[in-house]
């Protein structure tokens, strides 16, 4: 473990502020290019699709300014490190990976900075930087010891592949290893999925999170993934390759195929443990909807009477996922009520039969009864794209209902934006 955070170099990062809000992503970017070249083999663990994108270098920027900014006040950052110690222990990163890291990412900064690199500056960034992974390679140790049972990457195989919608996809997965025994992972949690992707630099492992959609308790492991488009990167602006691993899932694995996944994680989550009552109120846009199926299905199958509502939006019917499973559950369970926007209804839909409201999911345009804001009690859960997390987070909040009664999550590099 190395030595304590001196208050006098605290001092000292805490003065590179203004310096990382200038120069903090061109000390990233050129950190991931330097590392990646040096350890090519660490290719098979970071996002290609984020460094092609430049979303992994200003995710990183992001958190060093913000790890800058709260030194003397950690506390702050606690569910930032949460998020990325589950996020790292799904994809079996080790300990002895954070001294590569630190190695050229302490090296980039100094080139970059120059004469500005002092070694006072220096030495506080090292000592700064193994306070750090001092802190999240204990919690991951702590993550790993609880799920020892099962390490790394196992091998599963595609026991079911149901369509969902014309984007979305479930894929059902069942151990290899029969002896292997499924955890009760907790509703809402992710695992990762790690292919072999050919047509990526000669060959290259990739790993994605997809959560789990089904409640836990079952003989298998259920993803339901969205068929991703190109993203836009660029200039002038350009498709990259549509979405590696969900193109691969959807058009080229089938029942019978073998692919790898790591052991449930995740901060996000409904706790089965919690107070039996009070409303839970389940908001989603899009895929958003995938972990949120797997609380609803939890509470549904252990028969819980507290009141839930399912609120989605959806571009229209054909895109929308479950909605036959949740109109289902509705029609046999009387504590349960659904709402669904559309944006862009076709012309075959009609109001009141294939969706309530047209328009983007907004909070606004929802009555009182379904949000059960005047309740101390309620639990939200919101799932969708970052800015419609925020918007509805925001509109709670306006409502009267405090952060710990919010629960939101967000797939790739970074998070939720909170610091």
């Amino acid at each position: 473990m190395a030595p304590a955070l001196t208050p006098q170099q605290a001092a000292v990062i805490k003065a590179t502020v203004p310096v990382l809000a200038e120069h903090g992503l061109t000390i990233t970017s050129q950190f991931y290019a330097n590392m990646l070249s040096a350890h090519p083999e660490l290719r098979n663990i970071f996002n290609n699709t984020h460094q092609a994108t430049g979303h992994q270098p200003r995710a990183l920027a992001g958190a060093l300014y913000a790890y800058a900014a709260n030194i003397d006040d950690l506390g702050k950052l606690s569910p930032a490190v949460e998020l990325i110690c589950h996020k790292h222990a799904s994809l079996a990163i080790k300990p002895e990976q954070y001294d590569i890291v630190g190695t050229h990412l302490l090296a980039t900064m100094k080139a970059v900075l120059g004469d500005a690199a002092t070694p006072d500056i220096m030495g506080a960034w090292g000592a700064a930087y193994w306070q750090l992974a001092d802190i999240m390679i204990g919690k991951e140790k702590e993550l790993y010891d609880a799920t020892a049972y099962w390490r790394e990457w196992q091998d599963f195989r595609i026991a079911r592949k149901e369509k969902e919608s014309e984007e979305i996809t479930s894929f059902y997965f069942e151990p290899v290893d029969a002896e292997l025994k499924l955890p009760r992972f907790k509703p809402g949690q992710y695992v990762s999925v790690n292919l072999f992707v050919e047509d990526l630099q000669g060959g290259v492992w990739q790993a994605r999170q997809y959560s789990l959609s089904d409640a836990p308790g079952k003989g298998y492991l259920r993803i339901s993934v969205k068929k991703e488009p190109g993203i836009e990167i660029g200039e002038p602006k350009h498709m990259t390759h549509p979405g590696y691993l969900s193109n691969i899932l959807h058009d080229k694995k089938n029942v019978g195929d073998v692919v790898q996944l790591t052991h449930p994680f995740g901060d996000f989550f409904f706790e089965e443990k919690e107070e039996k009552e009070g409303p839970v109120v389940l908001i989603s846009a899009g895929v958003g909807l995938t972990c949120l199926t797997s609380i609803l299905n939890t509470l549904v199958e252990r028969g819980s009477s507290r009141p839930i509502s399912w609120i989605h939006g959806a571009r229209d019917s054909k895109v929308r996922a479950f909605r036959k499973h949740t109109d289902e559950l509705a029609a046999k369970n009387a504590n349960l009520k659904t709402l669904y926007f559309s944006s862009a209804p076709t012309e075959n839909e009609v109001e009141g039969r294939d969706y309530h409201v047209k328009g983007q999911l907004r909070l606004d345009n929802i009555s009182k009864d379904l949000l059960f804001t005047d309740n101390e009690k309620t639990r939200y859960f919101v799932c969708g794209p970052t800015q419609f997390m925020l918007d509805t987070e925001a509109k709670l909040k306006s409502y009267g209902v405090p952060s710990d009664r919010i629960s939101m999550e967000l797939f790739g590099t970074g998070g939720v934006p909170r610091v």
